[in-house]
């Protein structure tokens, strides 16, 4: 027995030197404490002490940080997780599908002189200034948080940049978006952040939000001398004066876009239908007012490409189409937008198609098609890939030089128009069944023969006696206004989109 107790006491003292070694190594090894804990902690996936767990991509997201790698995963309609790669065909297998944005060489950029300067866009920018404790505790004793956000949520496919922040982060983005829609200029933030932290919670917030017109894209924001902020300053253009009048002139305008678009049946052809429009009714210039806003695009019809973008992100999620602001280097800093059709996500930059008369050259793009000429940066790069082949270069058709055809439109064999009486009949019904108001609709004709025809009955009018003016009586309208949208498709046919204002 004695033997016994006397082996265990040199057990217990052995095993009490080597702890005592151990500590004196970590103490003298810093580095291996963290080693050790991750070895007893993280086995079982669980979070370090004092470490935020729910980790993400890359490791933990501290406060304001950005999350990556945020639309990776897809749920399908059973709440089961998809592929995070994707064949070309949409199968799994074969050819791999980036699922993250590789952005080119910024040096390898080369801008084509006909868009060459067409850009403008201005990046989010902070007024730092460091205080005192003594009067960062006043600061806070008199501002108050203002609106919190709490309450407020956002759906991460048509506000992805607030998808990439953390929940601190995210907190403070619902607080800023809410303080912004009231107007509260100064509020002291509701969660603990950095300044430098702070510049990308307020770039997500514009960035997802063209609908917030009247937020400039300059900001201020006192802080201590650790950087952690204290006061939080938002800038307002001239239309918060009188911000009810100017909302009111800035949904007036997008309503009139957004009622002829939804008369499409596609999300492509709404798409389509937004960028020939603001290519219609936006000027590029420059020395723009507000150029940095939707407003300034939709309802003062003058620009650069931020407007241009905002605009066309706006109309575009009214419409419910995920469409996002994307900004980088084109050249010059630029903005332009990325917009999913599908199941697939695409490049849009109507500033660039606004040249001579309109172009695709820049319309539904991939990445790749993109790589000389535009860049990523910022939280952008965090924005999806754009490899979508569907809707690529503004055409659903692969054959007759691009062109589409009517079956792509929807359009059956039995509704194609082959002669004029025919064409002014299927008119006259349609207004009939539409009534007075605003609304478009589409008509397909066969031949070019047939088309001149239909183009000289415009020309000399004859086409007001044939269904229009019989058409106004029988609906009762007293006026109208008739713009027409002529579009070559495949197998020498005509799209004609009807654009209608009957009152």
């Amino acid at each position: 027995m004695k033997k016994l107790l006397k082996g265990i006491l040199y057990l217990f003292m052995l095993l009490s030197a080597l702890l005592m070694a151990l500590m004196f190594f970590c103490a003298w090894k810093p580095e291996m404490t963290e080693k050790i804990a991750k070895a007893l902690f993280e086995e079982d996936g669980e979070a370090l002490p004092g470490e935020p767990a729910g980790d993400g991509p890359g490791g933990p997201v501290l406060p304001g940080e950005i999350r990556e790698g945020a639309f990776d995963q897809e749920e399908d309609a059973n709440g089961e997780s998809g592929e995070s790669a994707r064949t070309q065909d949409g199968e799994s297998g074969g050819e791999v599908r980036p699922t993250a944005y590789i952005p080119p060489e910024k040096s390898t950029i080369s801008i084509p002189e006909e868009v060459a300067g067409k850009n403008g866009y201005q990046e989010i920018a902070g007024d730092d200034s460091e205080i005192e404790e003594e009067e960062a505790k006043a600061l806070v004793d008199s501002l108050g948080t203002g609106e919190t956000g709490d309450g407020l949520s956002f759906d991460p496919l048509f506000y992805p940049y607030y998808n990439m922040l953390d929940e601190n982060g995210q907190h403070i983005y619902r607080q800023i978006y809410a303080n912004a829609r009231v107007l509260q200029p100064a509020f002291a933030p509701v969660e603990p952040i950095t300044a430098r932290k702070l510049r990308d919670v307020i770039s997500a917030v514009y960035n997802d939000h063209p609908e917030l017109f009247w937020l400039e894209t300059s900001y201020a924001c006192k802080h201590l001398g650790n950087g952690q902020c204290v006061e939080i300053d938002l800038q307002f253009n001239r239309t918060a004066k009188n911000l009810e009048r100017e909302n009111a002139a800035f949904e007036s305008a997008a309503a009139e876009i957004l009622s002829q678009a939804e008369t499409f049946g596609t999300d492509y052809d709404k798409e389509r239908y937004v960028h020939d429009t603001l290519l219609k009714q936006v000027d590029y210039v420059k020395s723009a007012e507000m150029n940095q806003s939707a407003y300034s695009a939709l309802v003062n019809g003058r620009s650069v490409c931020a407007g241009y973008a905002r605009a066309f992100q706006y109309l575009m999620q009214q419409l419910g189409i995920p469409c996002y602001y994307c900004t980088g280097y084109a050249g010059e800093d630029h903005a332009w937008n990325i917009v999913k059709l599908e199941e697939d996500y695409y490049n849009v930059d109507t500033t660039w198609d606004d040249t001579g008369e309109g172009t695709y050259d820049y319309f539904n793009k991939t990445d790749e098609d993109y790589a000389d000429t535009h860049v990523r940066q910022e939280l952008a790069v965090n924005l999806p890939p754009c490899i979508g082949e569907k809707y690529r270069n503004g055409s659903t058709a692969e054959g007759e030089g691009g062109l589409r055809s009517s079956a792509d439109l929807g359009f059956t064999e039995d509704e194609i128009l082959r002669s004029l009486p025919d064409y002014y009949n299927e008119c006259f019904a349609e207004i009939l069944e539409r009534g007075s108001g605003s609304y478009a609709f589409s008509k397909v004709l066969e031949g070019e023969n047939l088309y001149q025809e239909w183009e000289a009955a415009y020309d000399d009018e004859s086409y007001r006696d044939e269904y229009l003016i019989e058409a106004m009586r029988t609906v009762g309208a007293k006026s109208c206004h008739l713009n027409l949208v002529i579009e070559k498709l495949q197998q020498d046919r005509y799209l004609i989109t009807h654009e209608l204002e009957l009152h």
